[in-house]
């Protein structure tokens, strides 16, 4: 897979003058944000979403992105990438194969990128894909609090944006141990999972060997691409929604929520 010269990825924070206010006291100090940049995703030539996003793993980004969606059914369809860097933004081009491009087209849509943007710019309801396949059971035949505070422990040191801006979601794959092997990070919580996704697909991770772990809400979005992407065992450290919660019930997936130090809420 071709990548350009623009794979080195910008800087993905900047360090601001700014008026800290506390206690009746204001101290002018350095303080450091997080970027944010939109990124396009083009597939053979056609532009498809353009997502806002923290500007690094941008490759991992796109192939889970474009696995996560259904647009490829495997990373083997996707034949090449490109990462540009323009002014406005980044642009990321993925040639996929044909069959894969002649279901795109069939269901194009563009997604005007939000943060937090799920179905922005669907065009109709019949196209939302709220009904998954059924997932094969986990590894892990039991989820305490154990596991789950061995987890929440070990996170922050795999976090170096979210220390240094506050301004980031994590997503995590743990193995069956409850160890997290791997996190990404992006402004964008669905964008954190479609990087963690795109990195199990190139590791060739075997999804239901271990748990996924995301610092957010369960929104409909994430079980979904969870349940697309055959992941049964999920947790999150907010709430989920309903209709989270009934799409990870049709799947049969294990949804663990409001994960904290002393205990969970299994639905």
């Amino acid at each position: 897979m071709h990548l350009s010269h623009s794979s080195i990825e910008q800087a993905i924070t900047e360090e601001l003058d700014v008026e800290r206010h506390r206690c009746g006291k204001v101290l002018t100090c350095r303080d450091v944000v997080a970027e944010e940049l939109p990124v396009a995703l083009v597939f053979n030539g056609i532009s498809h979403a353009v997502m806002m996003a923290t500007p690094q793993d941008l490759e991992a980004f796109a192939e889970g992105f474009a696995l996560s969606e259904g647009i490829v059914a495997r990373r083997q369809e996707i034949h090449d990438m490109e990462i540009n860097w323009l002014e406005e933004g980044v642009e990321v081009q993925l040639t996929v194969a044909q069959p894969a491009f002649l279901r795109l087209k069939e269901r194009r849509r563009t997604l005007a990128g939000r943060t937090g943007c799920g179905v922005c710019g669907t065009e109709s309801l019949s196209l939302l894909d709220l009904h998954p396949e059924p997932v094969r059971a986990g590894a892990l035949a039991t989820v305490d609090e154990t596991l789950i505070r061995r987890i929440l422990g070990a996170l922050p040191q795999h976090q170096p944006l979210m220390h240094a801006t506050g301004c980031a979601h994590g997503a995590a794959w743990c193995d069956a141990n409850g160890e997290v092997v791997r996190v990404f990070e992006d402004i964008g919580r669905h964008n954190a999972f479609d990087k963690l996704i795109g990195w199990m697909a190139r590791q060739n991770v075997d999804a239901a060997s271990g748990l996924v772990f995301l610092t957010s809400r369960a929104s409909y979005e994430l079980v979904r691409k969870a349940a697309r992407m055959g992941i049964p065992q999920l947790a999150t450290i907010s709430a989920p929604t309903a209709l989270a919660i009934r799409i990870a019930h049709e799947a049969g997936m294990q949804l663990f929520s409001f994960c904290r130090s002393d205990g969970f809420v299994a639905y």
